[in-house]
C-alpha cells in the first residue's frame, strides 16, 4: 500500500449509495486518512494534483474503496453528473474493504 499524505484532500465518490457514506469514512480513517479531509465529491468543484479520489466499487453494489491519486486537473465543460471531474487523470493505488 502506498504512503498517505493525511494532509491531501480526500474526495468521496458514493456513486449513489449515501447509505455507505459512514462506513466508507470510518474505512478511509482506518488507514490513516485524516476525517477533517474527506468530503463528498461534487461534479462542479475537483480537487488539486495530489489529492485522493476515493470511489465506492462497483456500483450499485459496491465492496471495496477504490483509492486514487489526482495526477492533472484540467479545464474542461462540464457534462453531467461527471461535472468537471471530466478533466481529472488519477492513477490507483489500492483498495480498501469496505
Amino acid at each position: 500500500m502506498s504512503t498517505i499524505d493525511s494532509q491531501k484532500s480526500v474526495y468521496l465518490f458514493t456513486h449513489g449509495r449515501r447509505d455507505l457514506e459512514q462506513k466508507a469514512v470510518d474505512a478511509l480513517v482506518s488507514k490513516g486518512f485524516a476525517k477533517d479531509k474527506i468530503t463528498s465529491a461534487k461534479p462542479d468543484a475537483v480537487g488539486t494534483v495530489g489529492d485522493y479520489m476515493a470511489m465506492l466499487w462497483m456500483p450499485p453494489n459496491p465492496d471495496h474503496i477504490k483509492i486514487q491519486k489526482i495526477t492533472k486537473v484540467e479545464p474542461v465543460k462540464p457534462e453531467g453528473m461527471i461535472g468537471l471531474w471530466k478533466g481529472v487523470a488519477k492513477e490507483d493505488l489500492f483498495t480498501v474493504s469496505l
